[in-house]
């Protein structure tokens, strides 16, 4: 059990926690939310003995052995498979004693004792769980220094689930990972035997994961059965509750005021007066449930362009013309698109939209983007690179330069920057608005694309519904790169895939392509051996076997639009012109009427027979998913 009493803290002069209080049950997963800036990392620490109370404290049982990621990632010479191994301190230490003791008795003991903590399973223990972060077998073995910040932290979350704490703390485990990785965490924690207490603003993450949410707001806890749903249901109902309580009370506190002024003066209701008004004095004000501050992301609209925005041709890119990371790209953005980018790190998501928003050349094949494309790129770069001694309405003055005061100012306060907020200093600025001030950045010429690279990091739950709203608000394309499938759910109508070197539109739903990351509600084989949800070879049996599918649905649907081309020019031909060009055909010209004639009946049935292995190759790769 984890009890926290009466727990106040202040930080330079600003009381964060001011007496919250709260019992956490063995056992339980807990998802402790709030605004950003609410305190919940503070309560993290307070928890972990990081931060000394200035009122209060936290009891928990002697001997728990508490979990929580450090803010500096691991580095060094170590591999992530050896440095997960490492984890488990009792372990390794074991495991030394064992290659050293002499004393049979005691060896003894440190075998009893390894068998009893699964020693000897802990390299595949460790293996599973990397994989399912996203380290394949060669990314296991190669040095941490080798990897990104963002990967080291994969390494720090992955030691820390396999320690296997009694109380399980995490802070946004989520921030670093893929849809896929995100998948995988879910699944893992569900089943996790522990104490949890995580920090999520992943709507889908708290309501998949956690049983309990403890709402932190105003320096107060307060516990929640169920996921974040449920929460904002039971918020709702107090708020309606606290909102009758205040009415009712509001009225009496009028009615013992009207008393008291009309017979103070009179001798013969004084002491009624007096002691109505000793009531009054001493009646606490039910508080009323204190609302959010303004959130806003309002996108300009616009100047309208005809489609496509951009054509993608066999176009290569990468970082070096010699060695490019995406091949093959066919792709076509219209204005009106809301693509999700699908993917795990490092096939190439970030390199797609570098591309696309100019960052990045081609190397082979064409682009061609209309000529008065403006495009707005977000980045977590852009938020982490502001300066941090300017204010928003000096950053946006100079990111305008020519625009009079009221312009930049409008622009501002498209994102909750008005009045002296404008004029803050951007150090003073939490994640969430620096990520909205980034966003006003980006977005000030009025862009007709907008690409997005989890955009919501730094976003809390409410600051998340609020861009969802303002994306579909918006009336400009969007390309969005996100492990937030509620957000991805909620503003997105087409799936692109980046896997395997190339980039191809998703033929199914989100849900479906969850459940395939997953393995769920796929067919199994003969007696449910090695069929589609199974893992091992099963597992990538089934991968290969949708690659395939895939694969016939898009060559079948190459060829019909091939015989359909054919068709057209034959077509055309006997009209005495090319089908594109309006001159006499060339290829055709030489034949005769009856030639001509043979020819397209030949071409029809072909066509009659492409569009029959086009749908009979789609219906195999629905039935496949479904």
């Amino acid at each position: 059990m984890l009890t926290i009493q009466g727990l106040t803290v202040r930080l330079g002069g600003r009381t964060i926690l001011d007496r919250a209080s709260a019992t956490i049950q063995p056992g339980s997963k807990v998802g402790l939310i709030g605004r950003n800036g609410a305190g919940k990392s503070t309560l993290m620490k307070a928890i972990i003995g990081e931060l000394e109370p200035d009122d209060g404290g936290i009891e928990m049982p002697k001997r728990t052995r508490l979990g929580y990621i450090a803010q500096s990632a691991p580095a060094g010479e170590a591999t992530p498979f050896e440095t997960v191994l490492a984890a488990d301190t009792e372990r390794a230490a074991l495991m030394a004693e064992a290659d050293t003791c002499e004393d049979p008795d005691r060896l003894a003991a440190v075998y009893d004792r390894l068998i009893a903590i699964d020693a000897y399973t802990a390299d595949a223990r460790a293996a599973r769980i990397l994989i399912g972060l996203g380290f394949d077998e060669a990314m296991q073995a190669m040095p941490l220094d080798s990897f990104s910040g963002g990967w080291k932290m994969r390494v720090a979350l992955a030691s820390l689930l396999f320690s296997a704490p009694d109380l399980l703390l995490l802070d946004e485990p989520s921030n670093h990972l893929d849809l896929e990785a995100t998948l995988w965490l879910e699944s893992f924690l569900q089943t996790y035997p522990g104490t949890m207490v995580v920090i999520s603003h992943e709507r889908d993450l708290l309501n998949n994961v956690v049983d309990t949410i403890l709402h932190l707001q105003g320096g107060k806890i307060a516990l929640y059965s169920g996921g974040y749903d449920a929460f904002e249901r039971q918020r709702a109902e107090r708020a309606a509750q606290i909102a009758a309580a205040k009415m009712a009370q509001d009225a009496q506190r009028k009615k013992l005021a009207d008393y008291v002024a009309r017979n103070s003066a009179r001798a013969s209701t004084a002491k009624q007066a007096q002691s109505r008004a000793k009531m009054l004095a001493k009646m606490q004000p039910v508080t009323a449930m204190m609302e959010d501050p303004t959130l806003s992301f309002g996108f300009p609209d616009p100047e309208e362009l005809r489609p496509p925005l951009i054509t993608l041709d066999l176009a290569a890119t990468g970082y070096s013309a010699d060695k490019p990371i995406l091949r093959r790209l066919n792709l076509r953005i219209d204005p009106d698109d809301r693509i999700a980018m699908l993917g795990r790190n490092g096939n190439g998501k970030t390199t797609l939209a570098r591309l696309l928003a100019g960052q990045l050349a081609t190397s082979e094949g064409g682009m061609t983007a209309s000529g008065k494309l403006k495009i707005g790129y977000f980045t977590q770069y852009q938020v982490e690179e502001l300066p941090s001694d300017s204010t928003p309405l000096e950053l946006m003055t100079r990111a305008m330069p020519g625009k009079a005061p009221p312009a930049v100012r409008a622009q501002l306060g498209r994102f909750g920057f008005s009045g002296p907020r404008a004029e803050s200093k951007t150090a003073t600025l939490s994640g969430g608005e620096r990520a909205r001030l980034a966003l006003a950045l980006v977005t000030r010429d009025a862009p007709n694309l907008l690409i997005l690279d989890e955009p919501t990091n730094h976003l809390d739950v409410d600051a998340r519904e609020a861009l969802v709203q303002a994306l579909n608000d918006y009336a400009g394309a969007v390309i969005l790169i996100s492990h937030d499938r509620h957000m991805v759910e909620l503003t997105a109508d087409r799936l692109v895939l980046v896997d395997g070197g190339t980039a191809k539109d998703y033929p199914g739903s989100i849900e479906d392509y969850i459940d395939f990351v997953l393995g769920r509600n796929q067919p199994k084989g003969d007696g449910g051996k090695g069929g589609k949800g199974s893992g091992g070879k099963g597992g990538a049996k089934s991968r290969e076997e949708m690659k395939a599918l895939q694969k016939a649905v898009s060559e079948a649907e190459g060829v019909v639009a091939k015989a359909e081309a054919r068709l057209a020019a034959i077509d055309a031909a006997l009209g005495g012109q090319d089908a594109g060009s309006g001159k006499p055909a060339a290829g055709l010209a030489r034949l005769s009427m009856a030639e001509l004639g043979k020819l397209r009946r030949e071409v029809a049935e072909a066509l009659e027979s492409a569009e029959a292995t086009w749908i009979a190759a789609g219906e195999a790769l629905d039935a496949f998913m479904n």
